[in-house]
């Protein structure tokens, strides 16, 4: 009876260690998990996406020049096309890799989960937004401009005192709208995207429209406007923050999105894009005081 007791209290012992080791390998492999979670190196990066190991970006429907060429981002040609591909290189994303969508510019910045990692369509950075999304560092900083018809009431503007009495549109969530109020007037008709809004002043609903200084070059030079023309650039209108690279609220991409930029910044890449897709759209023009 005294062997059968020592041999049963053995077994019990034995089984009890097994069990420790056991628990000891999972509180490890627990932990080994949240650091795979927490990693930054591009090599998990490319893991933490919507779809692991694609990057999603989403622009425009559609996407303008000159920030995407013929509304085709997948080309990589256009300064926030080109950029993306860019930032999705410095992330770990070779092109094969990286998947295009399309969104309209206030669903992106509304608060809520997203079906993509990032979206960059010439978004403004502000603290307002940033309640509902993460920005990475600005890529780049535009200005304000009007346009009027050539034949209107308004082509001799020389000052925003000029536009008195205006009828001005803008972009619906965009800086333009905010300087138009701000600084025209009170009364903005809104529209929901940059298409709507130029076809409302090239039919004569307004008169006027607010846009980014590089947008507005394009919708006269594109003639999305016909007899457009840029009166001038709104004196003061530079953004402060700049635009950014929208990612969802607390991505784990965000720092490293930031981190892509701002290396872009430092090896002189975003103004070599500049200069190769923005140039002819920064051109001088009159300032409107």
């Amino acid at each position: 009876m005294t062997f059968t007791r020592r041999a049963i209290m053995r077994t019990i012992a034995a089984g009890l260690s097994a069990a420790a080791l056991v628990f000891t390998a999972a509180c490890g492999s627990a932990d080994n998990t949240s650091g795979d979670d927490t990693a930054t190196d591009a090599n998990d990066i490319t893991q933490l996406t919507v779809t692991p190991g694609t990057l999603t970006i989403a622009t425009g429907d559609p996407a303008y020049e000159p920030w995407v060429m013929n509304d085709d981002p997948e080309s990589g040609e256009g300064y926030e096309a080109a950029l993306a591909y860019a930032v999705a290189d410095k992330l770990g994303f070779d092109k094969d890799h990286v998947t295009w969508v399309r969104t309209t510019f206030d669903s992106a910045i509304a608060p809520g989960a997203k079906d993509w990692d990032m979206n960059i369509q010439q978004f403004g950075i502000t603290d307002e937004r940033r309640n509902a999304v993460d920005f990475s560092s600005a890529y780049f900083k535009d200005t304000r401009s009007v346009i009027v018809k050539k034949d209107g009431k308004y082509a001799s503007a020389t000052s925003l005192a000029d536009l008195k009495g205006a009828v001005i549109g803008a972009t619906v969530g965009t800086q333009g709208y905010t300087y138009a109020k701000e600084m025209i007037t009170d009364d903005v008709q809104t529209f929901n995207d940059d298409a709507s809004l130029a076809q409302a002043l090239d039919s004569g609903q307004i008169d006027a429209l607010v846009a980014d200084t590089t947008v507005c070059v394009y919708m006269v030079s594109s003639e999305q406007v016909k007899d457009g023309v840029v009166v001038g650039r709104i004196a003061g209108s530079e953004d402060k923050d700049g635009m950014g690279i929208v990612l969802p609220k607390d991505s784990k991409l965000t720092d490293a999105t930031s981190k892509a930029v701002d290396a872009l910044e430092a090896d002189g890449t975003l103004k070599q894009l500049q200069d190769k897709w923005l140039a002819e759209y920064t051109s001088d023009l009159t300032e409107l005081k």
